[in-house]
Protein backbone atom coordinates (compact mmCIF):
# COMPACT_ATOMS: atom_id res chain seq x y z
CA UNK A 1 0.00 0.00 0.00
CA UNK A 2 1.19 3.51 -0.58
CA UNK A 3 2.88 5.34 1.48
CA UNK A 4 0.19 9.10 2.95
CA UNK A 5 3.03 11.29 1.21
CA UNK A 6 3.23 9.00 -1.83
CA UNK A 7 -0.83 9.35 -2.00
CA UNK A 8 -0.32 13.36 -1.33
CA UNK A 9 2.62 13.54 -4.46
CA UNK A 10 -0.20 11.70 -6.64
CA UNK A 11 -2.49 14.67 -6.17
CA UNK A 12 -0.44 17.50 -6.51
CA UNK A 13 2.24 15.79 -9.35
CA UNK A 14 3.10 18.28 -12.57
CA UNK A 15 -0.59 18.29 -14.86
CA UNK A 16 -2.71 17.76 -12.21
CA UNK A 17 -5.55 20.01 -11.16
CA UNK A 18 -3.81 20.81 -7.55
CA UNK A 19 -0.03 20.75 -9.25
CA UNK A 20 2.00 22.90 -6.29
CA UNK A 21 4.59 25.45 -7.91
CA UNK A 22 6.41 28.22 -6.08
CA UNK A 23 5.65 31.96 -6.19
CA UNK A 24 6.43 35.07 -4.26
CA UNK A 25 2.87 35.99 -2.29
CA UNK A 26 3.55 39.27 -0.37
CA UNK A 27 7.46 39.58 -0.58
CA UNK A 28 7.02 36.13 0.56
CA UNK A 29 8.07 32.62 -0.78
CA UNK A 30 5.14 30.10 -0.80
CA UNK A 31 4.08 27.02 -1.85
CA UNK A 32 0.79 27.52 -3.98
CA UNK A 33 -1.66 26.12 -6.33
CA UNK A 34 -0.71 26.42 -9.44
CA UNK A 35 -4.56 26.65 -11.56
CA UNK A 36 -6.36 28.73 -8.79
CA UNK A 37 -8.29 31.53 -9.83
CA UNK A 38 -6.85 34.78 -10.16
CA UNK A 39 -9.62 36.49 -8.12
CA UNK A 40 -12.84 35.83 -6.34
CA UNK A 41 -14.92 37.36 -9.35
CA UNK A 42 -13.18 35.10 -11.55
CA UNK A 43 -14.49 32.00 -9.26
CA UNK A 44 -18.03 33.78 -9.08
CA UNK A 45 -18.42 33.77 -13.02
CA UNK A 46 -18.14 30.45 -13.41
CA UNK A 47 -21.12 30.31 -11.99
CA UNK A 48 -22.86 32.18 -15.01
CA UNK A 49 -22.48 28.45 -16.88
CA UNK A 50 -24.83 26.76 -13.83
CA UNK A 51 -27.65 29.46 -14.26
CA UNK A 52 -30.58 26.94 -14.18
CA UNK A 53 -28.58 24.85 -11.23
CA UNK A 54 -30.24 25.60 -7.75
CA UNK A 55 -27.74 27.10 -5.59
CA UNK A 56 -29.31 28.48 -2.70
CA UNK A 57 -32.99 27.13 -0.57
CA UNK A 58 -33.40 29.46 2.29
CA UNK A 59 -36.34 27.78 4.18
CA UNK A 60 -39.11 27.56 1.43
CA UNK A 61 -36.93 30.39 -1.13
CA UNK A 62 -35.14 28.25 -4.07
CA UNK A 63 -32.33 30.44 -5.92
CA UNK A 64 -30.90 29.15 -8.59
CA UNK A 65 -27.16 30.31 -9.88
CA UNK A 66 -28.82 32.34 -12.69
CA UNK A 67 -30.99 34.00 -10.02
CA UNK A 68 -27.97 35.05 -7.74
CA UNK A 69 -26.07 35.93 -10.14
CA UNK A 70 -28.07 38.68 -11.53
CA UNK A 71 -28.85 39.86 -8.23
CA UNK A 72 -24.66 40.02 -7.78
CA UNK A 73 -24.67 42.37 -11.16
CA UNK A 74 -27.57 44.31 -10.59
CA UNK A 75 -25.91 45.20 -6.94
CA UNK A 76 -22.20 45.55 -7.91
CA UNK A 77 -23.69 48.08 -10.65
CA UNK A 78 -25.49 50.13 -7.62
CA UNK A 79 -22.87 49.90 -5.45
CA UNK A 80 -20.34 52.06 -8.51
CA UNK A 81 -23.51 54.12 -9.77
CA UNK A 82 -25.38 54.67 -6.79
CA UNK A 83 -23.20 54.86 -3.70
CA UNK A 84 -19.88 55.70 -5.34
CA UNK A 85 -18.38 52.13 -3.88
CA UNK A 86 -14.77 51.56 -5.59
CA UNK A 87 -11.73 49.69 -5.14
CA UNK A 88 -10.41 49.75 -1.54
CA UNK A 89 -13.66 51.00 -0.28
CA UNK A 90 -15.04 49.03 2.67
CA UNK A 91 -18.67 48.00 2.49
CA UNK A 92 -20.24 46.53 5.60
CA UNK A 93 -22.41 43.65 6.01
CA UNK A 94 -24.66 42.92 8.99
CA UNK A 95 -27.21 40.49 8.41
CA UNK A 96 -28.53 36.84 9.60
CA UNK A 97 -27.87 33.97 6.78
CA UNK A 98 -29.92 35.19 3.99
CA UNK A 99 -29.48 34.97 0.88
CA UNK A 100 -28.52 38.70 -0.25
CA UNK A 101 -25.70 38.11 2.57
CA UNK A 102 -24.11 35.98 -0.30
CA UNK A 103 -25.44 38.13 -2.94
CA UNK A 104 -23.56 41.21 -0.97
CA UNK A 105 -20.24 39.47 -0.48
CA UNK A 106 -20.28 38.28 -4.11
CA UNK A 107 -20.63 42.05 -5.48
CA UNK A 108 -18.71 43.59 -3.31
CA UNK A 109 -15.86 41.90 -3.94
CA UNK A 110 -17.10 41.55 -7.64
CA UNK A 111 -15.77 45.20 -7.84
CA UNK A 112 -12.52 45.68 -5.92
CA UNK A 113 -14.51 46.44 -2.64
CA UNK A 114 -13.25 44.92 0.70
CA UNK A 115 -16.67 43.01 2.11
CA UNK A 116 -16.49 43.66 6.02
CA UNK A 117 -18.69 41.05 7.59
CA UNK A 118 -20.21 41.96 10.91
CA UNK A 119 -21.03 40.15 13.68
CA UNK A 120 -24.63 39.93 14.29
CA UNK A 121 -24.77 39.27 17.74
CA UNK A 122 -23.12 42.91 17.85
CA UNK A 123 -25.07 45.32 20.17
CA UNK A 124 -24.86 49.46 19.25
CA UNK A 125 -21.56 49.78 21.32
CA UNK A 126 -19.85 46.97 18.97
CA UNK A 127 -21.39 48.14 15.84
CA UNK A 128 -20.70 51.31 16.51
CA UNK A 129 -16.51 50.94 17.29
CA UNK A 130 -15.98 48.41 14.29
CA UNK A 131 -18.13 51.17 11.93
CA UNK A 132 -15.47 53.54 12.75
CA UNK A 133 -12.29 50.99 12.90
CA UNK A 134 -12.79 49.82 9.51
CA UNK A 135 -14.30 53.36 7.53
CA UNK A 136 -17.33 51.39 5.82
CA UNK A 137 -19.04 53.49 3.17
CA UNK A 138 -21.83 51.64 3.69
CA UNK A 139 -23.98 49.04 5.30
CA UNK A 140 -25.94 46.53 4.36
CA UNK A 141 -28.21 45.07 6.81
CA UNK A 142 -31.24 43.51 7.73
CA UNK A 143 -34.06 45.38 10.28
CA UNK A 144 -32.52 43.91 13.54
CA UNK A 145 -29.36 45.42 12.56
CA UNK A 146 -30.27 48.56 11.50
CA UNK A 147 -31.79 49.24 14.17
CA UNK A 148 -28.87 48.85 15.99
CA UNK A 149 -26.68 50.44 13.61
CA UNK A 150 -28.99 53.62 12.87
CA UNK A 151 -27.34 56.04 15.51
CA UNK A 152 -23.73 55.19 15.10
CA UNK A 153 -24.27 54.95 11.05
CA UNK A 154 -26.21 58.60 11.14
CA UNK A 155 -22.89 59.73 13.77
CA UNK A 156 -20.20 58.55 11.39
CA UNK A 157 -22.15 59.43 8.35
CA UNK A 158 -22.11 56.08 7.13
CA UNK A 159 -25.18 55.35 4.40
CA UNK A 160 -27.24 52.74 4.98
CA UNK A 161 -29.06 49.83 2.65
CA UNK A 162 -31.99 47.81 4.39
CA UNK A 163 -32.41 44.24 3.30
CA UNK A 164 -36.37 42.44 3.97
CA UNK A 165 -37.30 45.43 5.91
CA UNK A 166 -39.69 45.04 8.24
CA UNK A 167 -41.06 48.25 8.68
CA UNK A 168 -39.26 52.06 7.05
CA UNK A 169 -36.90 53.99 8.39
CA UNK A 170 -35.56 57.59 7.82
CA UNK A 171 -32.43 57.84 5.40
CA UNK A 172 -32.34 54.11 5.17
CA UNK A 173 -32.30 52.88 1.41
CA UNK A 174 -34.49 49.96 1.05
CA UNK A 175 -32.68 46.94 -1.50
CA UNK A 176 -35.96 46.45 -3.43
CA UNK A 177 -36.37 50.27 -3.99
CA UNK A 178 -32.53 50.74 -5.07
CA UNK A 179 -31.25 47.77 -6.96
CA UNK A 180 -30.18 48.85 -10.63
CA UNK A 181 -32.20 45.59 -12.03
CA UNK A 182 -31.33 44.75 -15.45
CA UNK A 183 -27.71 46.37 -15.45
CA UNK A 184 -24.51 44.10 -16.08
CA UNK A 185 -21.74 43.69 -13.61
CA UNK A 186 -19.20 46.97 -13.68
CA UNK A 187 -16.06 45.83 -15.14
CA UNK A 188 -12.94 46.32 -12.53
CA UNK A 189 -9.28 44.14 -12.79
CA UNK A 190 -8.38 42.65 -9.91
CA UNK A 191 -4.86 41.25 -9.10
CA UNK A 192 -5.04 37.86 -6.74
CA UNK A 193 -3.10 40.43 -3.97
CA UNK A 194 -5.79 43.16 -3.65
CA UNK A 195 -7.62 43.21 -0.43
CA UNK A 196 -11.00 41.33 -0.29
CA UNK A 197 -12.13 40.78 3.13
CA UNK A 198 -12.39 41.91 6.80
CA UNK A 199 -13.49 39.39 9.20
CA UNK A 200 -13.27 40.69 13.18
CA UNK A 201 -11.88 38.37 15.88
CA UNK A 202 -12.27 39.22 19.61
CA UNK A 203 -9.76 40.99 20.83
CA UNK A 204 -7.48 40.51 23.67
CA UNK A 205 -7.54 44.28 24.73
CA UNK A 206 -11.20 44.94 24.81
CA UNK A 207 -12.33 45.82 21.03
CA UNK A 208 -12.15 42.79 17.98
CA UNK A 209 -9.36 42.95 15.11
CA UNK A 210 -10.05 42.84 11.48
CA UNK A 211 -8.38 40.02 9.53
CA UNK A 212 -7.83 41.31 6.32
CA UNK A 213 -7.85 38.98 3.31
CA UNK A 214 -6.09 39.10 -0.19
CA UNK A 215 -8.30 37.16 -2.99
CA UNK A 216 -5.22 34.67 -3.41
CA UNK A 217 -5.59 33.84 0.42
CA UNK A 218 -9.00 32.91 0.08
CA UNK A 219 -8.89 31.28 -3.41
CA UNK A 220 -5.75 29.37 -1.78
CA UNK A 221 -7.98 28.02 1.28
CA UNK A 222 -10.39 27.09 -1.49
CA UNK A 223 -8.06 25.33 -3.04
CA UNK A 224 -6.62 23.22 -0.23
CA UNK A 225 -9.98 22.56 1.17
CA UNK A 226 -10.55 20.54 -2.59
CA UNK A 227 -7.09 19.18 -2.46
CA UNK A 228 -7.02 17.36 0.86
CA UNK A 229 -10.34 15.78 0.27
CA UNK A 230 -8.75 14.13 -2.73
CA UNK A 231 -6.42 13.30 -1.04
CA UNK A 232 -8.20 11.99 1.85
CA UNK A 233 -10.46 9.95 -0.70
CA UNK A 234 -7.64 7.56 -1.83
CA UNK A 235 -6.04 7.93 1.50
CA UNK A 236 -8.87 5.78 2.81
CA UNK A 237 -9.37 3.69 -0.23
CA UNK A 238 -5.31 2.80 -0.53
CA UNK A 239 -6.77 0.24 -2.76
CA UNK A 240 -7.29 2.94 -5.55
CA UNK A 241 -3.96 4.47 -5.32
CA UNK A 242 -1.80 5.02 -8.67
CA UNK A 243 0.29 7.22 -10.64
CA UNK A 244 0.67 10.37 -11.00
CA UNK A 245 -1.93 10.69 -14.11
CA UNK A 246 -3.92 7.81 -13.67
CA UNK A 247 -7.65 7.59 -13.85
CA UNK A 248 -7.79 7.20 -10.08
CA UNK A 249 -6.46 10.47 -9.50
CA UNK A 250 -7.82 13.10 -12.36
CA UNK A 251 -11.69 10.87 -10.54
CA UNK A 252 -10.41 12.19 -7.17
CA UNK A 253 -9.46 15.34 -8.16
CA UNK A 254 -13.06 16.77 -8.65
CA UNK A 255 -14.40 18.71 -12.49
CA UNK A 256 -14.62 22.36 -11.07
CA UNK A 257 -12.40 25.32 -10.84
CA UNK A 258 -11.87 24.72 -6.92
CA UNK A 259 -12.39 20.47 -6.46
CA UNK A 260 -15.81 19.36 -5.68
CA UNK A 261 -14.53 17.30 -2.55
CA UNK A 262 -17.60 14.53 -1.70
CA UNK A 263 -18.60 13.88 -5.15
CA UNK A 264 -15.16 13.08 -6.45
CA UNK A 265 -14.38 10.88 -3.57
CA UNK A 266 -17.51 8.54 -3.80
CA UNK A 267 -16.18 8.69 -7.47
CA UNK A 268 -13.00 7.07 -6.38
CA UNK A 269 -14.63 4.80 -3.67
CA UNK A 270 -16.48 2.84 -6.52
CA UNK A 271 -20.04 3.90 -6.42
CA UNK A 272 -22.26 6.35 -8.25
CA UNK A 273 -21.86 9.79 -6.33
CA UNK A 274 -24.51 11.33 -4.97
CA UNK A 275 -23.95 15.61 -5.85
CA UNK A 276 -23.19 17.25 -2.39
CA UNK A 277 -25.46 19.13 -0.71
CA UNK A 278 -23.81 21.32 2.18
CA UNK A 279 -26.34 22.80 5.13
CA UNK A 280 -25.56 26.18 6.20
CA UNK A 281 -25.69 25.78 9.94
CA UNK A 282 -23.04 28.29 11.36
CA UNK A 283 -22.82 31.96 10.46
CA UNK A 284 -22.03 33.58 7.37
CA UNK A 285 -20.21 36.37 8.98
CA UNK A 286 -17.60 33.40 10.71
CA UNK A 287 -14.68 32.63 8.49
CA UNK A 288 -15.97 28.70 8.26
CA UNK A 289 -19.73 29.65 6.93
CA UNK A 290 -18.06 31.76 4.26
CA UNK A 291 -14.92 30.01 2.76
CA UNK A 292 -15.17 26.27 3.29
CA UNK A 293 -19.02 25.90 3.35
CA UNK A 294 -20.60 28.81 1.39
CA UNK A 295 -17.52 29.49 -0.92
CA UNK A 296 -16.36 26.13 -2.08
CA UNK A 297 -20.34 25.51 -2.97
CA UNK A 298 -20.35 28.30 -5.30
CA UNK A 299 -17.22 27.40 -6.73
CA UNK A 300 -18.37 23.88 -6.67
CA UNK A 301 -21.77 24.14 -8.59
CA UNK A 302 -23.11 23.03 -5.00
CA UNK A 303 -26.89 22.87 -3.56
CA UNK A 304 -26.20 25.43 -0.31
CA UNK A 305 -29.32 24.54 2.25
CA UNK A 306 -29.75 27.85 4.33
CA UNK A 307 -31.78 28.16 8.03
CA UNK A 308 -33.13 31.15 9.26
CA UNK A 309 -31.94 30.04 12.76
CA UNK A 310 -30.46 27.04 14.53
CA UNK A 311 -32.97 24.58 15.36
CA UNK A 312 -32.08 20.79 15.70
CA UNK A 313 -35.38 19.32 14.33
CA UNK A 314 -35.35 21.75 11.39
CA UNK A 315 -32.08 20.76 10.38
CA UNK A 316 -33.06 17.01 10.18
CA UNK A 317 -36.09 17.95 8.37
CA UNK A 318 -33.70 19.80 6.07
CA UNK A 319 -31.57 16.96 5.75
CA UNK A 320 -34.14 14.55 4.63
CA UNK A 321 -36.34 17.05 2.43
CA UNK A 322 -33.02 18.12 0.96
CA UNK A 323 -30.79 15.11 0.72
CA UNK A 324 -27.97 17.03 2.69
CA UNK A 325 -24.72 15.08 2.34
CA UNK A 326 -22.12 17.40 4.24
CA UNK A 327 -22.89 18.96 7.97
CA UNK A 328 -19.94 21.59 8.61
CA UNK A 329 -20.74 23.57 12.23
CA UNK A 330 -18.97 23.40 15.77
CA UNK A 331 -19.28 20.11 17.81
CA UNK A 332 -21.98 21.76 20.14
CA UNK A 333 -24.47 21.35 16.95
CA UNK A 334 -23.72 17.75 16.12
CA UNK A 335 -24.48 17.15 19.76
CA UNK A 336 -27.78 18.84 19.24
CA UNK A 337 -28.76 17.20 16.18
CA UNK A 338 -28.14 13.61 18.13
CA UNK A 339 -29.37 15.10 21.63
CA UNK A 340 -32.79 15.92 19.63
CA UNK A 341 -35.65 13.76 20.49
CA UNK A 342 -36.56 13.25 16.84
CA UNK A 343 -33.54 12.61 15.49
CA UNK A 344 -34.82 8.93 14.64
CA UNK A 345 -38.23 10.21 13.15
CA UNK A 346 -36.20 11.61 9.64
CA UNK A 347 -33.82 9.66 7.26
CA UNK A 348 -29.89 11.06 7.70
CA UNK A 349 -28.85 8.16 5.33
CA UNK A 350 -27.47 10.97 2.80
CA UNK A 351 -24.89 12.08 5.13
CA UNK A 352 -21.53 11.53 4.29
CA UNK A 353 -19.58 13.76 6.52
CA UNK A 354 -20.56 15.36 9.90
CA UNK A 355 -18.15 17.57 12.00
CA UNK A 356 -16.79 20.94 11.65
CA UNK A 357 -14.35 22.65 13.49
CA UNK A 358 -14.31 25.99 16.13
CA UNK A 359 -13.67 23.84 19.60
CA UNK A 360 -12.09 20.19 20.29
CA UNK A 361 -15.34 17.91 19.87
CA UNK A 362 -14.86 15.17 23.09
CA UNK A 363 -13.94 11.48 21.73
CA UNK A 364 -17.66 10.35 22.94
CA UNK A 365 -19.06 12.30 20.12
CA UNK A 366 -16.70 11.29 17.93
CA UNK A 367 -17.75 7.50 18.70
CA UNK A 368 -21.40 8.40 18.88
CA UNK A 369 -20.98 10.40 15.45
CA UNK A 370 -19.61 6.99 13.46
CA UNK A 371 -22.36 5.23 15.24
CA UNK A 372 -25.27 7.08 14.53
CA UNK A 373 -24.94 7.72 10.88
CA UNK A 374 -25.32 4.79 8.37
CA UNK A 375 -23.99 6.60 5.32
CA UNK A 376 -20.74 9.18 6.83
CA UNK A 377 -18.70 9.67 9.21
CA UNK A 378 -17.20 12.65 11.80
CA UNK A 379 -14.56 14.79 10.94
CA UNK A 380 -12.75 18.03 12.88
CA UNK A 381 -10.69 21.19 11.50
CA UNK A 382 -8.90 23.42 13.16
CA UNK A 383 -8.57 26.56 11.12
CA UNK A 384 -8.78 30.19 12.37
CA UNK A 385 -9.70 33.84 10.61
CA UNK A 386 -6.38 34.09 10.13
CA UNK A 387 -5.90 30.78 8.02
CA UNK A 388 -9.65 31.67 5.87
CA UNK A 389 -10.70 28.34 7.69
CA UNK A 390 -7.71 26.13 6.70
CA UNK A 391 -5.72 23.88 8.80
CA UNK A 392 -5.27 20.30 9.55
CA UNK A 393 -8.05 18.26 9.66
CA UNK A 394 -9.23 14.78 10.54
CA UNK A 395 -11.56 11.95 9.03
CA UNK A 396 -12.43 8.62 8.35
CA UNK A 397 -10.41 5.56 9.90
CA UNK A 398 -7.74 8.44 11.16
CA UNK A 399 -10.12 10.09 13.59
CA UNK A 400 -11.38 7.12 15.18
CA UNK A 401 -8.02 5.59 15.69
CA UNK A 402 -6.79 9.32 16.79
CA UNK A 403 -9.72 11.33 18.31
CA UNK A 404 -7.88 13.91 19.93
CA UNK A 405 -5.67 14.73 17.06
CA UNK A 406 -7.13 17.93 14.62
CA UNK A 407 -4.94 15.95 11.65
CA UNK A 408 -3.01 16.58 9.35
CA UNK A 409 -2.26 19.60 6.34
CA UNK A 410 -1.42 19.11 2.85
CA UNK A 411 1.47 20.29 1.39
CA UNK A 412 0.29 24.47 0.68
CA UNK A 413 0.99 24.71 4.43
CA UNK A 414 3.60 24.20 6.59
CA UNK A 415 3.27 23.32 10.35
CA UNK A 416 5.84 23.86 12.87
CA UNK A 417 5.86 23.81 16.60
CA UNK A 418 8.33 26.10 18.35
CA UNK A 419 9.78 26.81 21.92
CA UNK A 420 9.70 30.39 23.09
CA UNK A 421 12.76 31.28 21.24
CA UNK A 422 11.13 30.61 18.04
CA UNK A 423 13.11 26.89 17.93
CA UNK A 424 11.20 24.01 16.21
CA UNK A 425 11.14 21.08 18.45
CA UNK A 426 11.00 17.80 18.23
CA UNK A 427 8.11 15.60 17.28
CA UNK A 428 6.13 14.62 20.52
CA UNK A 429 7.18 17.84 22.66
CA UNK A 430 4.57 20.65 23.49
CA UNK A 431 5.23 24.20 21.90
CA UNK A 432 3.47 26.83 20.18
CA UNK A 433 1.71 26.01 17.18
CA UNK A 434 2.65 28.00 13.56
CA UNK A 435 1.38 27.75 10.52
CA UNK A 436 2.85 29.20 7.17
CA UNK A 437 1.22 29.00 3.68
CA UNK A 438 -0.66 31.01 0.95
CA UNK A 439 -3.76 31.05 2.59
CA UNK A 440 -2.73 33.20 5.54
CA UNK A 441 -4.00 36.47 5.78
CA UNK A 442 -2.07 39.90 5.44
CA UNK A 443 -2.30 41.34 8.66
CA UNK A 444 -4.82 42.99 11.09
CA UNK A 445 -7.04 46.27 9.53
CA UNK A 446 -4.66 49.12 10.99
CA UNK A 447 -2.76 47.51 13.59
CA UNK A 448 0.55 46.81 12.34
CA UNK A 449 2.24 45.99 15.94
CA UNK A 450 -0.36 43.49 16.73
CA UNK A 451 0.44 42.33 12.93
CA UNK A 452 3.98 41.79 13.88
CA UNK A 453 2.93 39.84 17.47
CA UNK A 454 1.50 36.69 15.20
CA UNK A 455 2.96 37.52 12.00
CA UNK A 456 7.29 36.78 11.03
CA UNK A 457 8.75 35.91 8.03
CA UNK A 458 5.22 34.26 6.69
CA UNK A 459 4.72 31.93 9.87
CA UNK A 460 1.69 32.59 11.94
CA UNK A 461 1.70 32.28 15.17
CA UNK A 462 -1.73 30.56 16.47
CA UNK A 463 -1.16 31.44 19.98
CA UNK A 464 -2.52 27.57 21.15
CA UNK A 465 -0.21 25.05 22.29
CA UNK A 466 0.11 21.56 21.14
CA UNK A 467 2.29 19.15 19.33
CA UNK A 468 2.94 17.03 16.79
CA UNK A 469 3.83 13.73 16.25
CA UNK A 470 5.93 11.24 13.86
CA UNK A 471 3.36 11.32 11.03
CA UNK A 472 2.75 14.58 11.28
CA UNK A 473 -0.57 14.75 13.21
CA UNK A 474 -1.28 17.40 15.27
CA UNK A 475 -2.79 18.00 18.48
CA UNK A 476 -3.97 20.99 20.43
CA UNK A 477 -3.47 20.65 24.53
CA UNK A 478 -3.88 24.42 25.29
CA UNK A 479 -4.56 28.09 24.70
CA UNK A 480 -2.07 30.28 24.94
CA UNK A 481 -4.22 33.16 24.36
CA UNK A 482 -6.95 33.96 26.68
CA UNK A 483 -9.73 32.99 25.39
CA UNK A 484 -12.47 30.94 25.54
CA UNK A 485 -14.29 29.19 23.26
CA UNK A 486 -18.28 29.10 23.85
CA UNK A 487 -19.81 26.70 20.93
CA UNK A 488 -17.31 27.82 18.28
CA UNK A 489 -17.57 31.86 19.18
CA UNK A 490 -14.32 33.35 20.11
CA UNK A 491 -14.79 34.92 23.74
CA UNK A 492 -11.96 36.94 25.00
CA UNK A 493 -11.46 36.99 28.82
CA UNK A 494 -10.31 40.86 28.33
CA UNK A 495 -13.10 42.17 26.76
CA UNK A 496 -15.67 40.56 28.92
CA UNK A 497 -14.01 42.20 31.65
CA UNK A 498 -13.66 45.54 30.61
CA UNK A 499 -17.54 45.63 30.22
CA UNK A 500 -18.17 43.91 33.96
CA UNK A 501 -15.40 46.83 35.47
CA UNK A 502 -17.34 49.54 33.38
CA UNK A 503 -20.27 48.74 36.16
CA UNK A 504 -19.61 51.19 38.65
CA UNK A 505 -20.42 48.73 41.49
CA UNK A 506 -17.96 46.25 40.71
CA UNK A 507 -14.72 46.13 42.50
CA UNK A 508 -12.81 43.22 40.47
CA UNK A 509 -13.36 40.81 38.36
CA UNK A 510 -11.72 37.45 36.52
CA UNK A 511 -13.45 35.92 33.62
CA UNK A 512 -12.36 32.88 32.46
CA UNK A 513 -13.47 29.18 30.85
CA UNK A 514 -15.33 26.04 32.24
CA UNK A 515 -16.18 22.92 30.78
CA UNK A 516 -19.55 22.44 29.46
CA UNK A 517 -20.59 19.18 27.57
CA UNK A 518 -22.50 20.75 24.83
CA UNK A 519 -21.14 24.04 24.34
CA UNK A 520 -17.51 22.98 25.08
CA UNK A 521 -16.91 25.65 27.53
CA UNK A 522 -19.01 28.60 29.29
CA UNK A 523 -17.88 31.85 30.02
CA UNK A 524 -17.69 32.44 33.88
CA UNK A 525 -17.02 35.22 35.95
CA UNK A 526 -16.00 35.82 39.91
CA UNK A 527 -16.79 38.93 41.15
CA UNK A 528 -16.10 41.23 44.05
CA UNK A 529 -18.33 44.23 44.70
CA UNK A 530 -18.09 47.71 46.07
CA UNK A 531 -18.79 47.60 49.74
CA UNK A 532 -21.89 48.39 50.76
CA UNK A 533 -23.32 48.56 46.95
CA UNK A 534 -25.26 45.29 47.42
CA UNK A 535 -24.86 44.09 43.44
CA UNK A 536 -26.34 40.65 42.51
CA UNK A 537 -25.36 38.06 39.81
CA UNK A 538 -28.60 39.05 38.25
CA UNK A 539 -28.17 42.61 38.25
CA UNK A 540 -24.65 42.29 36.60
CA UNK A 541 -26.25 39.77 33.93
CA UNK A 542 -28.73 42.11 32.86
CA UNK A 543 -26.14 45.34 32.77
CA UNK A 544 -23.84 43.22 30.43
CA UNK A 545 -26.79 41.93 28.07
CA UNK A 546 -27.20 45.68 26.91
CA UNK A 547 -23.49 45.99 26.41
CA UNK A 548 -21.81 42.79 24.90
CA UNK A 549 -23.24 40.22 22.23
CA UNK A 550 -25.45 37.24 23.89
CA UNK A 551 -22.56 35.08 23.64
CA UNK A 552 -20.34 36.92 25.40
CA UNK A 553 -22.37 37.57 28.55
CA UNK A 554 -20.72 35.06 31.33
CA UNK A 555 -23.67 32.23 32.42
CA UNK A 556 -21.68 31.66 35.82
CA UNK A 557 -21.69 34.80 37.95
CA UNK A 558 -20.18 33.85 41.36
CA UNK A 559 -19.96 37.07 43.50
CA UNK A 560 -17.71 37.18 46.44
CA UNK A 561 -16.70 39.51 49.33
CA UNK A 562 -13.37 38.89 49.77
CA UNK A 563 -10.71 40.44 47.42
CA UNK A 564 -9.79 37.97 44.30
CA UNK A 565 -6.42 36.25 44.70
CA UNK A 566 -3.24 37.44 43.52
CA UNK A 567 0.71 36.29 42.62
CA UNK A 568 3.47 37.81 43.70
CA UNK A 569 3.48 40.25 40.46
CA UNK A 570 -0.36 41.07 41.50
CA UNK A 571 -1.86 39.03 38.68
CA UNK A 572 -5.41 37.39 39.88
CA UNK A 573 -5.06 33.31 39.72
CA UNK A 574 -7.51 32.40 37.23
CA UNK A 575 -6.50 29.45 37.66
CA UNK A 576 -7.40 29.06 41.45
CA UNK A 577 -10.58 30.56 41.00
CA UNK A 578 -11.53 28.39 38.33
CA UNK A 579 -10.55 25.24 40.14
CA UNK A 580 -12.77 26.82 43.41
CA UNK A 581 -15.87 26.50 40.86
CA UNK A 582 -15.43 23.10 39.73
CA UNK A 583 -14.43 21.82 43.39
CA UNK A 584 -17.86 23.25 44.22
CA UNK A 585 -19.65 21.62 41.60
CA UNK A 586 -18.44 17.97 42.41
Amino acid sequence: MPSYEEVVASITGVGSRFEITDIEVLGIRQKVFKHAPASLRDLFDGARARADETFLVFEDERWTFGEVMARVDELAATLVDVYGIGPGDRVAVAMRNYPEWIISFAAITSIGAISVSFNAWWVTDEIDYALGDCGASLLIADTERIERALEPARSRGVALLGVRLEREFPDVDDWDDVLLRGVPMPRVELRSDDDATILYTSGTTGHPKGAVSSHGAIIQSLMAFGCRTAVATLWEKPGRAAEPGSDAISEASGTDSTGSTAESGAVAAGRQPAKPVFILIVPLFHVTGCVPVMLSCFSSGLKLVMMYRWDPERALQLIERERVTQFVGVPTQSWDLLESPAFDKYDTSTMQKIGGGGAPAPPKLVKRVDESFSGGGPTIGYGMTETNAYGPQNSGPDYLARPTSTGRATPVMDIEVRDPLGKEVPAGELGEICFKGPMLFRGYWNRPEATAEVLNDGWLRTGDIGRMDSESFVYVEDRAKDMILRAGENVYSAEVEAAIYEHPSVYEAAVYGLPHERLGEEVAATVCARSGHGLTAADLTEYLGRHLANFKVPTAVIMVDEALPRNASGKILKKDLRETVLESRK
